[in-house]
C-alpha cells in the first residue's frame, strides 16, 4: 500500500512510474527556466512567441508545464533564444551507463 511518508525516488516522474522519467524531469526544468526567463524579461506571450519563433499557444502550454510533444532539443533551443548559454558536456564515466544532467547558473 502506498503511503504519503514513503521515500521519494529521484523525481515526480519516476514516482509516477514514467518510463522516461529522467528525460521528463530535464524537460520540466527547461520549461520552468523558459517560463522564469519570460517573466524576468516581462515579455507577453505574444512577444515571447515572436522572439522564440513559435506559436503563442505553444508558449502558453510550455509556461503551464505542458511540454509533451516538444523535444528536449527544442526546449534547449528556446532557452538559448532567451539569452542563456546551453552547454552539453560529454565525458567518460566510471559506471556502466552515463547520465544526462542539467545545471542552471
Amino acid at each position: 500500500m502506498y503511503s504519503w511518508f514513503n521515500p521519494s525516488s529521484s523525481g515526480v516522474y519516476a514516482d509516477l512510474g514514467n518510463a522516461n522519467a529522467a528525460e521528463m524531469q530535464r524537460k520540466s526544468r527547461l520549461a520552468s527556466e523558459i517560463s522564469r526567463a519570460i517573466k524576468a524579461r516581462r515579455l507577453t506571450q505574444e512577444d515571447a512567441a515572436a522572439l522564440l519563433c513559435i506559436d503563442q499557444s505553444k508558449v502558453s502550454r510550455i509556461t503551464r508545464g505542458q511540454f509533451r510533444g516538444i523535444s528536449e532539443a527544442k526546449l534547449q533551443e528556446l532557452v538559448a533564444r532567451l539569452g542563456h548559454d546551453v552547454k552539453i558536456v560529454i565525458g567518460p564515466v566510471l559506471r556502466r551507463a552515463g547520465k544526462i544532467e542539467l545545471q542552471f547558473a
